[in-house]
């Protein structure tokens, strides 16, 4: 397979970069088993795989480099109505199902964990279903779980509701700024990115699941760089010819999702710069690692292909199964080393759910989509 890629869904004459989809399947993986970990965390500072959080900012570096390879030449002959039917498309079917999948469990969740879902009437859970299938969020008033998030349903949908705010920006104005502006601009949002990472009150870019005014800061500086850099990526970098690419940098993202907490209480600044590195250096340095390298068998290719295509539905679906996971462990106060056996049934559970979304729901809806919708 060649390393000239659209994003995983966009049928056409461009191919995939192989090793970029693999990478997005690996940091998936590790977000699972981050907030499956994190279910038995007594603080932030005591978590195993402890900058899995991270996963969402190289997946905004990711995304916006394969935006940028994928959509920037088409815009003689594409409008931006079209952009956005593609974009929904892509993305949004799973939405919908994964809102499904978390109102089917959300009642199991009861728990000291979630203390408003035995008061939650089943016709307001279900309008806040319906509600975040359209990706709208929902403010306190619709808060069902307790924990303030936008999504109480699938609280990791925030990032992709971050994701729709990037690729309106793109479509409607940032597509047109010359690489000089777009350097200015990433340069500045890298500016704030790190002086928050290095201020902000907890040492760590945690957060931008709330409609509250600190948390939307924080997804929005979370978003604003890693997109438009990895944008910027994607106009600025001829890519190499890296041997082993998929190896090399699948080592660096585990190691960096993977890597203890840095300094403590005491020197929050630590982590501050440890995050603020990863974010400008390391995850687009690893997207140019993988888009730099090839895929040379079929076991390979097979790998890449599988985990590529399962990234975004184990992503988008696993956390209703965390949720009833850490109610699981917060009834009954199970440590880790008792809990394992159910961790790893959960974890594959996710990815057992995922695969069958993707296969059985995801592609035939975004297939049969795309022959109606797009021309």
């Amino acid at each position: 397979m060649t390393n000239n890629a659209a994003p995983v869904g966009f049928t056409d004459t461009k191919q995939h970069y192989a090793i970029l989809d693999g990478l997005r399947g690996v940091a998936a993986l590790m977000v699972v088993a981050f907030h499956l970990f994190e279910a038995h965390a007594a603080s932030r500072f005591e978590q195993i795989i402890n900058h899995g959080y991270l996963a969402v900012d190289f997946f905004f570096v990711l995304s916006g480099f394969v935006i940028g390879y994928a959509y920037d030449d088409r815009w003689r002959t594409m409008s931006t109505m079209e952009f956005f039917k593609r974009r929904l498309i892509r993305l949004h079917p799973m939405i919908v199902v994964a809102m499904l999948i978390g109102a089917a469990l959300f009642y199991v969740q009861a728990s000291a964990a979630f203390p408003n879902i035995q008061a939650t009437p089943p016709w307001l859970m279900l309008t806040v279903m319906v509600i975040g299938m359209t990706l709208i969020p929902v403010g306190a008033a619709l808060d069902i779980r307790g924990w303030s998030e936008m999504h109480p349903l699938n609280g990791p949908s925030w990032s992709l509701f971050y994701e729709y705010v990037a690729n309106i920006l793109y479509a409607l104005f940032v597509r047109k700024f010359s690489k000089t502006v777009l350097a200015c601009f990433v340069l500045v949002t890298g500016c704030v990115l790190v002086h928050y990472c290095l201020t902000g009150p907890n040492g760590d870019v945690i957060g931008g699941w709330s409609l509250e005014p600190v948390q939307m800061r924080i997804g929005l500086t979370r978003l604003l760089y890693p997109f438009f850099a990895g944008l910027l990526l994607s106009r600025i970098v001829t890519v190499g010819r890296i041997r082993h690419a998929f190896l090399l940098s699948s080592v660096i993202i585990i190691a960096a999702l993977a890597w203890p907490r840095m300094g403590g209480p005491a020197d929050l600044w630590k982590n501050g710069l440890y995050d603020a590195l990863c974010i400008v250096l390391v995850f687009p340095l690893v997207v140019y690692i993988g888009a730099s390298g090839s895929v040379n068998t079929r076991m390979g290719a097979r790998i890449c292909g599988f985990l590529g295509a399962i990234s975004y539905p184990i992503y988008i679906i696993h956390y209703p199964f965390v949720y009833t996971y850490i109610a699981w462990v917060n009834q009954r106060k199970i440590p880790l080393a008792d809990a394992l056996p159910m961790t790893i049934a959960t974890f594959l559970a996710c990815v057992t759910t995922a695969y069958l979304c993707l296969t059985f729901y995801d592609i035939p809806v975004r297939r049969w989509l795309s022959k109606r919708y797009v021309h």
